[in-house]
């Protein structure tokens, strides 16, 4: 008996044993092998099985591919590619002989541009969709041995293949190559979506010691550079970005007191009828004016105002400028009839804020019907019922305009549009993009345009970047654009010089063909 209990141990012991033992089946064969020891060695062989043998499963280390297992594996499970740990790993094997085979690689950050706001606009489901698509199109744009993963909500990874002669200007090619196959439309089943990216990219030969981590944290800075310099931007990796992030970190925390400063300064962006092209406004757009960096844009400081607090106090400078600019226009006998100025939700929400607007209006000796507020239509659907509400039902009892601004993306319900005092909508520049190509987006404006008429609001159409885009939002009926093609935002200094520009442009009763009825 002590001589098959010895044999029996020994057996547990070997090596094909302990393989056997450390797969995912042994806890389903203990049952068995227990049964086959009390028949061998009968009381004591069941003793024994039922001591040791879960010993191996509960004490034997996971292997690093059963630790992946465990993790969730090495792929995205929404776009099946890497993820960003396994992309690493993979790029560290390709680059161990590197530098001796004379070969060179690169690594590519492809940010989609502006996916959060896609995703609040559209929903989960149309995001993760868009993700997908986005994934196999990078995927398929690949030579077979190169790698590709998912890297945060909205971003991708790519590694390049070393091979020899890999130069600035070849990256540069499969960068904008990667950029034409994500910007391409997605059609989906309510309408077709357009998407930008930000690609940043490292090339191991700009690295003194290149390797994995530091190409991927090349890339991804590079990227950063590229997305701060406005949507659908390339940059490349260079020496002196370490540098730049140093200065960007330190421009946010001047940020917090850029107001104190007077640094923030109203830029108008002019909006015109399609009907005669005359100027009809002017939509207030925050610059800070930074002594040393030039011109920034609100990506570069709106986020600190909103942590510290400030965006109450830069609406109402916002206001004060722009009544101010109405107030010059008007004694420059350039009339302009209202002026935009956006309010979020916190500043929509302050008690004090319909008499601070009257206060400016009376300081200027303006009517009310001069002030436009834009309010997000993410906002109205938000806040049926609080002080938002309250304060937008006051402010156009006053007699200001409200402008339900990004129409289309928000899921406002057409009860709440007409619950509140709207007299215009704003239709998102998604709607816009491609219009005069795009019939989808055509049938779409339409649409809204019809909507708008049977609730008797007019309409104006945002992002109209060429004439081409212009002509067919007139055709459609849109009464009114504002774009890049139109005009850019400017500083008030500059908005007379471009109102007579535009004007004599226009010559006498010039009309661009709105539709007719």
């Amino acid at each position: 008996m002590p001589l098959r209990s010895a044999k029996f141990t020994q057996t547990l012991k070997s090596a094909a044993t302990r393989d056997f033992l450390r797969r995912r089946a042994f806890p389903a064969a203990i049952p068995f092998l227990t049964l086959a020891a009390w028949a061998v060695l009968g009381e004591i062989g069941l003793m024994l099985a039922a001591t040791i043998l879960p010993l191996p499963f509960l004490l034997s280390p996971l292997k690093s591919s059963d630790r992946k297992d465990a993790d969730g594996g090495d792929f995205d499970g929404l776009t099946g590619l890497l993820l960003q740990a396994a992309l690493e790993r993979r790029m560290e094997a390709q680059m161990v002989h590197l530098t001796d085979a004379g070969n060179a690689t690169c690594c590519f950050s492809i940010k989609i541009d502006g996916f959060a706001r896609l995703r609040e606009n559209h929903g989960d489901q149309t995001a993760e969709e868009v993700l997908r698509v986005l994934a196999n199109r990078i995927r398929s744009a690949l030579r077979a041995r190169d790698i590709v993963a998912r890297s945060g909500d909205s971003a991708f990874l790519v590694s390049l293949d070393p091979v020899p002669n890999l130069d600035l200007e070849t990256a540069i090619q499969m960068a904008n190559r990667f950029q034409a196959s994500v910007e391409e439309t997605i059609p989906l089943q309510m309408a077709s979506i357009y998407v930008t990216c930000s690609i940043g990219f490292c090339l191991s030969s700009r690295l003194n010691r290149p390797s994995a981590t530091a190409m991927i944290q090349g890339a991804e800075m590079a990227m950063s550079e590229a997305h701060l310099s406005g949507t659908s931007n390339i940059r490349a990796y260079t020496a002196d970005m370490g540098r730049k992030v140093i200065s960007r970190r330190k421009t946010q925390s001047e940020a917090a007191r850029t107001l104190q400063k007077d640094q923030i300064k109203a830029w108008f962006q002019p909006q015109i009828s399609t009907d005669t092209g005359e100027v009809t406004g002017f939509e207030v757009l925050a610059r800070w004016e930074h002594p040393e960096r030039g011109i920034l844009a609100p990506v570069q400081f709106l986020d600190v105002l909103n942590q510290t607090g400030q965006m109450g106090e830069l609406a109402d400078l916002m206001t004060r400028q722009a009544l101010n600019a109405v107030r010059a226009w008007d004694d420059a006998s350039l009339h302009v009839p209202c002026v935009g100025v956006n309010f979020a939700g916190d500043e929509l929400r302050s008690p004090t804020l319909v008499e601070r607007i009257q206060w400016e209006l009376d300081r200027n000796e303006l009517d009310a019907d001069r002030l436009g507020i834009e309010v997000l239509e993410s906002v109205i659907a938000g806040t049926p019922y609080d002080m938002v509400v309250r304060n937008v039902e006051a402010i156009a009892k006053m007699g200001c305009n409200i402008d339900l601004d990004d129409f289309g993306t928000g899921h406002a319900s057409i009860s709440s549009i007409r619950r509140l005092p709207v007299k215009r909508i704003k239709i998102d520049r998604s709607f816009v993009t491609n219009v005069d190509r795009d019939t989808d987006q055509q049938r779409m404006i339409a649409a809204i345009v019809t909507l708008a008429e049977r609730l008797d609001l007019s309409t104006l159409a945002e992002g109209v970047e060429n004439a081409a885009e212009h002509a067919m939002l007139s055709q459609l009926g849109c009464a009114h654009v504002q774009g890049y093609g139109i005009g850019r935002p400017m500083p008030f200094e500059d908005t007379i010089q471009w109102m007579e520009d535009h004007k004599a442009k226009l010559g006498p009763a010039m009309t661009i063909g709105q539709k007719s009825g």
